[in-house]
């Protein structure tokens, strides 16, 4: 009875103590997880694109220019080509490629480790016991088969599979592969981005490029005026009605702008290499039309609205999923102060002489176990990795924050180039235009020798600045209305480029299974759900809370 008894309370200790022993191993590391920081909130995007935040005065509209494609916002056969060429040719797109490439891959390592690592190996060795040791002793008593000892040395045979299988049960792997997915997605919606600025400068190039011609044709016009009033000033001279200075003052002043054609020819030179680099190409003349510049016009700027930009701007994007990344980051690193369960068996044959190898079941083996395991004591290492990746979030909290606010202000600054140019332009052709009438009036005075030749050579002078004041001012206006397109987010959308070379990877699925033993404190970033990435459907990053167009930060609750 007592015996009976003793051995069902021995058994009822050991059950306890194992079952002690296992929540110890899993409740005890998961104490004094270290707080981390909260960041500040983001203030509220505003309504309107306004320099001074004033619903009432900001610009919206129904239409968003960022929804154009550059080849239907520019409206230019040429221009079209040279963009369709430098997306084809430039280097840092395709650098940006394989960034995209890289991303996938390591997207798919992370979603590999949730599965089963599966080995199989074969080995043959000999082996030689001494006969005073455990190992020798059991060979010399035993047989290796009936009738049969084992040889000296023994010789030894081995075919076996094994598998390793680590049990995901704090979603660490799963969330580091959601990580590795939005960071896969970010680095496409990077690449969008600088497409958006190859176009943009691409067309600013272009239409330098045709500003220069202008200006080169421009003092040709002046420097053939100016001659015509030397010649005169010279048949003055010898008719005695004139002087020497009024000649040589009329010579100066054709030299100087002779000169200044040498000096548009080297910029001419170095934007169609600026266009040639861009394009990834060797330097070679760029064929253009010839055009009159200033009656060029691209379409009005459709600004939309602020909360449209989060979309289109790739930038944002690419912000944002390093925001939801660097969460997922957060939980990935605090998981590590919890066990990890291990699962690993295995199965083969071993035998010392071949023909036995495949005798079953008497050389079968096989080997089955299960483990936790769990950080106990000098932590500090994982403690860092943990107040890191909060500091990474913040990082990437502020960033994005930084991010949407340069956003916002590049759009307000370009509207407001875009307006002040216009206006420029009108008050300039008004001058031109005044400037021209009296060129004729001086230049007619002249030759009937009833004005002075200052007046001419004033007057011409004037005339070229301000029509070339008013090229630059009319190229700077198209800067500025590119400029503008480029900061709603124009020029990158899906189906704009050619990306045919990454068709070939792979769409990464998140989890959206967000259940989590954390407290979470929403931020606001003004958020957007997930769209179309390179022509197919992107999913929306986990933690972006899709009706509410906001993210989550994770606070791991004091324990």
């Amino acid at each position: 009875m007592m015996s009976r008894y003793s051995k069902s309370w021995n058994g009822r200790i050991k059950r306890n103590a194992f079952a002690a022993l296992i929540a110890g191993t899993t409740l005890i590391p998961g104490c004094k997880i270290p707080e981390i920081c909260r960041p500040e909130s983001m203030r509220p995007l505003p309504q309107t694109f306004d320099r001074n935040n004033d619903p009432a005065q900001g610009m919206v509209s129904d239409q968003n220019s960022a929804c154009l494609g550059w080849r239907e916002f520019f409206n230019d056969p040429t221009l079209h080509q040279l963009i369709a060429d430098s997306l084809a040719g430039n280097q840092e797109l395709k650098i940006l490629a394989q960034d995209i490439r890289i991303a996938n891959n390591e997207y798919r390592a992370r979603r590999g480790l949730l599965f089963p690592f599966a080995s199989i190996g074969t080995s043959a060795g000999i082996e030689k016991s001494s006969r005073f040791t455990r190992d020798g002793a059991v060979e010399d008593q035993l047989q290796a088969a009936p009738g049969k000892g084992f040889p000296e040395p023994l010789p030894n045979f081995l075919i076996a599979a094994d598998v390793t299988w680590e049990i995901d049960i704090w979603r660490r792997l799963r969330n580091a592969r959601d990580a590795q997915a939005l960071r896969f997605l970010g680095t496409q919606a990077g690449r969008n981005y600088v497409v958006t600025r190859v176009v943009a400068e691409v067309a600013e190039n272009y239409y330098e490029l045709l500003a220069l011609d202008n200006r080169l044709e421009t003092l040709d016009r002046t420097i053939a005026i100016q001659q015509q009033s030397l010649d005169t000033a010279k048949a003055l001279k010898d008719a005695a009605r004139g002087t020497e200075l009024a000649v040589q003052r009329f010579q100066a002043e054709v030299q100087k702008n002779q000169s200044e054609k040498l000096i548009i020819q080297q910029e001419i030179t170095e934007t169609e290499n600026r266009i040639n680099y861009l394009a990834g190409r060797f330097p070679q003349k760029i064929d253009r039309p010839s055009v009159e510049f200033l009656s060029l016009y691209l379409p009005a700027i459709g600004v939309g609205f602020p909360s449209q930009q989060l979309l289109n701007r790739s930038d944002i994007r690419q912000a944002e999923r390093e925001v939801a990344a660097s969460g997922l980051d957060v939980r990935v690193a605090r998981a590590q102060f919890f066990p990890s369960l291990i699962l690993s068996a295995g199965v083969g044959y071993e035998a010392f002489n071949t023909k036995y190898l495949f005798s079953s079941p008497e050389s079968l083996i096989y080997n089955a176990a299960g483990g936790l395991v769990a950080p106990l004591i000098n932590r500090s290492a994982i403690k860092a990795d943990y107040l890191n990746a909060n500091a990474r979030q913040l990082q990437a909290v502020y960033e994005y924050q930084q991010t949407v606010l340069n956003a916002h202000i590049e759009v307000i600054n370009q509207l407001s180039l875009v307006e002040n140019y216009t206006r420029s332009l009108e008050v300039k052709t008004q001058q031109l235009q005044s400037l021209e009438s009296s060129v004729d009036n001086a230049t007619k005075l002249f030759q009937n020798a009833r004005g002075e030749y200052i007046e001419v050579l004033l007057a011409q002078r004037d005339m070229m600045e301000t029509r070339l004041v008013l090229i630059n001012t009319k190229q700077k206006q198209l800067g500025a209305v590119i400029k503008a397109y480029q900061a709603l987010g124009g020029g990158g959308r899906p189906g704009d480029f050619v990306v045919d070379e990454l068709e070939s990877l792979e769409d990464p699925m998140i989890d959206t299974d967000t259940t989590q033993t954390t407290e979470s404190v929403p931020i606001q970033i003004h958020s957007a759900p997930g769209k179309q990435a390179f022509g197919r459907s992107e999913p929306a990053p986990i933690a972006m809370v899709q009706e509410a167009q906001s993210a989550t930060f994770d606070i791991p609750a004091n324990r």
